[in-house]
């Protein structure tokens, strides 16, 4: 099964994944700009995301296979390879045992280590939709504030809530499937894995996925990686700066 992308523009292949609970049109506005400077632009869904395929498997293992596949299918070689969170460690796997078919890595607000669980409250929140009772986007939303007070959170994670027909609505993601294996998205990259290419990690100025005392591990798995603040953002740094955001990736590709 081929996972679903959007892809712009012609040119060398630049390869963008989501982060958790997200989808490739979440990057669709990084993934013109891109377009526009001369890159084939491909926003994928991974697994159990978005319009991809659902699967009770889960596992950086498969995402990296996933991703294996659709190069293949697409006779993508070279690629730039840019993944966010839970797609920065698919991307991190994936780069490391394909390292021939990555020519430059970027990996946006993630580590190569172990994160425990932190999505208690959204998960619950998700799973309260009820959408036999449920029937506007803004009911939806109420329910969901009642466990994420955040409001861009809210508004990301409804991006999955879509019309499956007419006055019916449900989510894109396989919530059960990713429920069931949530202990999968916060393992560590394993152990002597290492990518020689070039690389790019960027740390959210205000974010705590990536500490100064990651830098020896980041290194260890990645001996050419550079590491880059973006400023005044979290953990949806390219969202919340997309300006030095696309500076810093557009400098990286420039070198």
């Amino acid at each position: 099964m081929l996972l679903h992308s959007n892809v712009f523009g012609e040119g060398k292949p630049f390869v963008i994944l989501h982060g958790f609970l997200g989808m490739g049109d979440n990057w669709k506005t990084h993934g013109r700009l891109f377009s526009e400077q001369g890159f084939e632009v491909h926003l994928v869904d991974q697994r159990n995301h978005g319009r991809s395929f659902k699967s009770n498997e889960f596992d950086y293992e498969l995402l990296a296979e996933d991703l294996f596949d659709y190069c293949l299918h697409k006779d993508l070689e070279n690629i730039i390879l840019l993944g966010h969170s839970m797609g920065g460690k698919t991307a991190m796997l994936f780069a490391a045992k394909y390292p021939n078919m990555v020519s430059k890595l970027i990996i946006a607000d993630i580590a190569p280590r172990f994160y425990p669980r932190h999505h208690h409250a959204i998960l619950e929140g998700l799973s309260a939709l009820d959408f036999e009772e449920i029937v506007t986007r803004i009911e939806a939303d109420e329910v969901l504030s009642k466990y994420v007070s955040h409001v861009p959170t809210r508004q990301f994670l409804l991006k999955n809530v879509y019309w499956i027909e007419p006055g019916k609505l449900a989510l894109r993601i396989n919530l059960k499937a990713l429920i069931e294996n949530i202990d999968e998205i916060g393992i560590a990259l394993p152990s002597l894995t290492v990518f020689d290419g070039k690389t790019l990690f960027l740390k959210g100025e205000n974010s705590g996925y990536i500490s100064e005392d990651d830098r020896a591990l980041i290194e260890a798995h990645f001996p050419r990686a550079i590491i880059k603040i973006v400023k005044n953002a979290g953990h949806w740094l390219h969202a919340e700066n997309p300006t030095d955001f696309y500076e810093h990736v557009a400098s990286f590709l420039e070198n």
